[in-house]
């Protein structure tokens, strides 16, 4: 029987997972060391893998982890759902405003930092996986993963880019473990840069010989190339579906690998950080905003001062006010936000104050926060109109024809299930006990080491996979 959970706080629930079935393990007192392989699939809907037969998507080794393992539905994602803040989540088990990477584009009202992203651990807050594992006298290795430079980890080859160009392979190299990428890559060819199957399935590559050169205790993997074709072409094309079926065998690869080093001791957790909707609007309040002199533009087309600023995030914007306890500023805003939401034309759902933003665990230098309903996103383009159909300019690395939500929604009747996230894990070891528990009760997860932080969550309809160590 395929045993489900249903938490709703975004994989916080994966980060119990992983010391569960890892630190757990060696805290039972087994008598060989345990391994830990986590791969993120970033823009994985669960339905990829659940339908993935209605669907057509030929995916053997991750429909193994439905009949082998556990698996989730969905989840409710933390504020804002795109890939830097999800994935900190991943291996911290809390909230944004508690660890510190707040969006993937770290706040610049100024436009200063040149599309500067939370590229770096130094701005997580709290202990991390990768910590725990550490403090249990474990080594570590991470390919690829977000927020990664500088961190605390035994084999490192973060996630980490400026300028697309070919010096970026320079800056990859001094920021990763020293030695790393040339031993690696004097077997394996240069380490991948960019987008493209191929690259991930290098990544792959390069994560299966660490696993076998290094042989690590945990062993962290992100592969990007799924989230990329799908803001090109949107979710379910044929574009989209070649690549999940070639991500397959690199998870099948991994796995393999991970069973033959550690046999009857490998645990396996596909993970992802959200999913996609298609969207066909997108909202501009950079517009808006300037046009009612929130901000100001000098001659050069800068921004030269400011009162409140956006700070958009998919389909949501947290709006950040310079002075937060200007009590005309928050007034001013919060009627110019009160008639955008009133006009439908504008695609707003919510506006949440800094109150209700805060308790949900979002932006906490934000005083608001505007989501939009689905099939719009935000845009962030100094110019243009304040709403379009299709694509606007934006400062990002390249258009979209489709996105991931900045703020989770609870289920609606008229909402299209599979839009979240999915969550694997293999094999099945939770007590069924753990595995249920009514709509939107609270619940706790806690690590057996007692090394790492206590993750918390509000249980849901859909939700991950969990398996817990007490």
């Amino acid at each position: 029987m395929i045993r489900r959970a249903r938490p709703a706080m975004l994989l916080a629930a994966l980060a119990a997972l992983a010391c569960a079935l890892a630190l757990g393990g060696m805290a039972a007192g087994q008598g060989e060391p345990s391994l830990l392989v986590m791969v993120s699939v970033d823009g994985l809907r669960p339905d990829y893998i659940t339908a993935a037969d209605a669907r057509g998507a030929k995916v053997p080794h991750m429909r193994r982890f439905l009949k082998e393992g556990s698996f989730a539905e969905g989840v409710e994602g933390v504020i804002p759902t795109v890939t830097y803040p999800s994935h900190t989540t991943l291996v911290t088990g809390v909230s944004p405003a508690k660890h510190g990477i707040f969006g993937n584009l770290t706040f610049d009202p100024l436009r200063e930092n040149q599309s500067g992203w939370y590229w770096y651990a130094e701005d997580i807050r709290v202990a991390t996986l990768w910590d725990a594992a550490a403090r249990a006298g474990w080594t570590t290795a991470s390919v690829q993963w977000p927020a990664t430079v500088g961190a605390r980890v035994t084999w490192n080859i973060p996630e980490f880019w400026r300028a697309g160009t070919p010096d970026d392979s320079k800056l990859l190299r001094a920021s990763a473990t020293p030695g790393l990428l040339a031993e690696l890559e004097a077997e394996l060819g240069p380490y991948p840069r960019g987008f493209g199957v191929e690259a991930d399935e290098l990544r792959g590559r390069f994560a299966e010989r660490i696993l076998e050169k290094k042989r690590p205790r945990l062993l962290l993997l992100h592969v990007i190339e799924l989230d990329h074709v799908q803001h090109q072409t949107g979710p379910f094309s044929p574009e989209v579906l070649a690549v999940l079926e070639r991500l397959d065998t690199v998870i099948g690869g991994l796995r393999a690998a991970a069973e033959r080093l550690a046999p009857g001791r490998a645990h396996v957790a596909i993970v992802s950080d959200h999913g996609f909707a298609r969207t066909d609007m997108q909202l501009n309040l950079f517009a808006a905003f300037r046009a009612a002199g929130l901000f100001t533009v000098g001659d050069r087309g800068r921004i030269t001062d400011w009162t409140a600023m956006p700070w958009t995030s998919g389909g949501a914007a947290a709006i950040v006010l310079k002075q937060p306890t200007d009590a005309a500023a928050q007034s001013q805003v919060r009627l110019l936000l009160e008639k955008l939401a009133a006009d439908p034309a504008n695609g707003i759902d919510r506006v949440l104050d800094a109150d209700g933003l805060h308790r949900r665990g979002g932006f906490p230098p934000a005083s608001f926060l505007v989501g939009l309903k689905p099939g719009w996103e935000m845009a962030s383009s100094l110019t243009g109109p304040r709403r379009a159909r299709g694509p606007l300019p934006r400062p990002h690395r390249h258009a979209r024809r489709c996105a991931h939500a900045g703020e989770p929604r609870r289920p609606r009747p008229s909402r299209r299930r599979g839009q979240g996230l999915a969550a694997l894990s293999w094999p099945r070891s939770a007590p069924e006990s753990s595995l249920r528990g009514p709509a939107h009760r609270a619940a706790s997860w806690v690590c057996s080491d007692r090394r790492s932080v206590t993750m918390t969550g509000r249980v849901r309809s859909s939700g991950v996979s969990m398996i817990t160590a007490t």
